[in-house]
């Protein structure tokens, strides 16, 4: 590693060279099952052949050119957007705190154009929305937040899955605009709403209620991992404001900011911009995850891909003791376990096998969508394995 890299990041001691499928290499050539998938980033794993031959096309042709001019590719995956979501207006961007950003200034925009002074939004506990200064004042993780005071204010903070306390905060707060949450807490442990559609129903109800934006980070759970395009879509609500990134570009950066009826409008000429979002390399990598996503079916192979592991974990620790439980909205697996089990990362690595853990105790799985039922398979035997192992140190 480099001397001259900041220490920003607690790296793994491995280097990959190449990828196919689900499959990563070493310097070394050794062979890694990827159950991370780039953090929710390569749901076509890698080195999807449609999708490189998509990206060395537009390479050769036009990689940027600059947003004080029409980008086909970029009005071409704007339109793809707004057929697969119902959705009216997108913002390109180049990362999930990005295009979470421009949330956060739609909805302060939104209240100043409602004569809202001091325009505030509800945040959850335990959410993640990203490490610039107005997101990790939104994001409900002290650890991330240390040290970077004065955080930005306008953020009211409630329990995730708790409607009552957003009622509660409705009564005291006069200046609210906007709900900003997670369908599916990521970063947070895989935290899903116990009655996942009638929390995002309840919500809707309150934002329309009160003329408040419903606004979704859905940079983890979107672009197919959790079994359809959008989580939201396991509900029949539909945000007024949606956020994406990771999976959209399938490793080429890219972020979108989506937005619906009246917040769509919210932004007019000069409110925001952005150089590099949405030039015609990145735009053509998501038009291109979209349609290889559309043609192999991997929005139902993420259901059942997903299910097929939780099921599976759950066999192998009937009887270990241990093992809290073990969740998943579609492609995005939890494992719970009772004690803080940072240690895994490394074991698994040893073992070739590329996992996360995070909230301490959650063993977090974000596999590509392509992954196969035999690859599946694998993946639960040899991790379960390790688990075992883990747990009876």
């Amino acid at each position: 590693m480099s001397d001259h890299l900041m220490n920003t990041y607690n790296r793994q001691p491995v280097t990959f060279t190449k990828g196919e499928g689900v499959w990563l290499w070493d310097i070394a050539g050794e062979k890694y099952l990827d159950a991370l998938a780039g953090v929710a980033v390569n749901g076509l794993g890698h080195a999807h052949p449609k999708l490189v031959n998509a990206i060395a096309k537009q390479a050769a042709k036009l990689i940027h050119v600059s947003n004080i001019y029409q980008i086909a590719e970029q009005s071409a995956l704007a339109d793809k957007l707004c057929e697969i979501s119902g959705m009216d207006k997108v913002f390109f961007c180049n990362s999930g705190c990005e295009a979470n950003e421009a949330a956060i200034k739609i909805a302060r925009l939104y209240g100043h154009n409602k004569g809202v002074e001091m325009p505030e939004i509800i945040v959850m506990e335990q959410s993640f929305h990203g490490r610039t200064l107005a997101t990790l004042s939104a994001t409900g993780n002290r650890k991330v937040q240390a040290g970077f005071e004065p955080l930005v204010s306008g953020f009211i903070r409630v329990p995730y899955d708790d409607v009552e306390a957003v009622k509660q905060v409705a009564l005291h707060h006069p200046n609210i605009v906007a709900i900003l949450v997670e369908p599916v807490q990521g970063e947070g442990g895989i935290n899903i709403p116990k009655d996942a559609g009638g929390y995002l129903e309840a919500l809707r109800q309150i934002c329309d209620t009160h003329g408040w934006l419903l606004m979704l980070d859905e940079v983890q759970t979107g672009i197919a991992r959790t079994g359809t395009w959008f989580s939201f879509q396991h509900t029949p609500i539909k945000p007024d404001v949606m956020t994406l990134a990771k999976g959209l570009g399938s490793g080429v950066p890219i972020g979108a900011c989506v937005a619906s009826g009246k917040a769509a409008e919210v932004f007019t000429y000069g409110k925001h911009g952005s150089t590099f979002g949405g030039n015609p390399l990145a735009t053509a990598a998501g038009l291109a995850t979209l349609n290889i996503i559309e043609e192999e079916g991997l929005r139902e192979n993420a259901e059942k891909i997903g299910n097929l592991i939780r099921e599976g974990f759950n066999a192998e620790f009937k009887t270990t003791q241990g093992v809290v439980v073990v969740r998943n909205a579609g492609l995005m697996i939890g494992i719970e376990l009772d004690r803080p089990c940072g240690d895994l990362v490394r074991m698994a690595l040893d073992a070739k096998l590329l996992i996360n853990v995070t909230a301490d105790n959650v063993v977090r799985l974000l596999p590509p969508l392509v992954m196969s039922e035999a690859e599946a398979t694998e993946l639960v035997q040899r991790l379960a394995a390790l688990i075992k192992t883990f747990l009876t140190k």
